[in-house]
């Protein structure tokens, strides 16, 4: 913020987490951030009421974009005459939504076992081909292999895409739950968890469990003040989501989640604890 004042920055990239905790930090408005013209967002999805809760911040000036390191690195993004903000269900969904593919691209989302395009509002895996994808790794022929096939780079990421070839991230494939043979998406739960009030940081993940399988647990870090209890969490979530998608177990801590260098939780490590004992190991 001090930065963003003194050196009158125009545009940012960052990640989620970080957004959350400038957002949240007490004198954030102290700062003057009008110089700000754009913030561009990715590495994970963000929850529609951590965006609003930005543009109140920041302004209207927020923009997803998604991509990865093998495609160099944007597949798709927003551009700002797509932003509304109004107070209607429609647009409110559509801000959860990575945008559209990015010229010279091509993006599809493909069912995960036919491998042909899915139907509006059906999720599937992510799919690219283009000029910025990577022709494979280094000396790493195996997964190559697994990444790339028929032309096509397999990104491994759960979406849908709507009407309007917008396209939302619901997981990572190997994020996903299947809890009594029910797929349950990571982040459609931890967006509904968000709308808590007293929630400052959330992860979903599973967790073994003799009758399901796997069964949703929550990892919640709670704000500054607030005592949110898994009770809470949990009939919070039956407002929110289906029944079979809401945890059956919330941990609580104080400290902030695990996080890779460029800001993303580290459901691995989370997992751990859970998964020790198991032979069948959820990675």
């Amino acid at each position: 913020l001090e930065a963003i004042q003194n050196n009158r920055v125009t545009k940012t990239i960052l990640v989620p987490t970080m957004i959350n905790f400038v957002v949240n930090f007490p004198a954030v408005r102290e700062f003057d951030t009008s110089s700000l013209e754009m913030m561009l967002y990715g590495a994970s999805p963000m929850p529609v009421d951590r965006l609003l809760a930005a543009v109140d911040v920041f302004g209207p000036i927020l923009l997803q974009a998604y991509g990865m390191t093998e495609t160099a690195p944007l597949l798709t993004s927003w551009r700002p005459e797509w932003l509304d903000f109004s107070d209607n269900r429609a647009a409110r969904n559509r801000l959860s939504s990575c945008g559209r593919q990015v010229p010279g691209v091509e993006v599809r989302v493909v069912d995960l076992q036919t491998g042909e395009d899915v139907e509006p509002g059906h999720a599937g895996e992510i799919i690219a081909r283009g000029p910025n994808v990577m022709k494979g790794y280094w000396k790493r022929p195996d997964a190559t292999e697994e990444v790339l096939r028929d032309g096509w780079m397999h990104t491994g990421d759960v979406a849908t895409v709507d009407d309007q070839n917008f396209i939302y991230i619901v997981d990572r494939a190997k994020d996903m739950i299947i809890s009594g043979g029910e797929n349950v998406y990571s982040t459609e739960v931890e967006n509904a968890i968000f709308e808590h009030p007293g929630v400052l940081e959330a992860a979903v993940i599973g967790i073994p469990d003799e009758r399901w399988g796997e069964a949703v647990a929550a990892i919640v870090v709670p704000r500054e003040g607030h005592t949110p209890t898994e009770h809470d969490i949990i009939e919070h979530c039956r407002a929110l989501i289906a029944g079979y998608k809401c945890p059956k177990k919330v941990v609580f801590q104080a400290e902030p989640l695990p996080k890779s260098g460029p800001g993303k939780v580290l459901k691995t490590e989370l997992r751990k604890p859970f998964w020790e004992a198991e032979t069948r190991q959820v990675h």
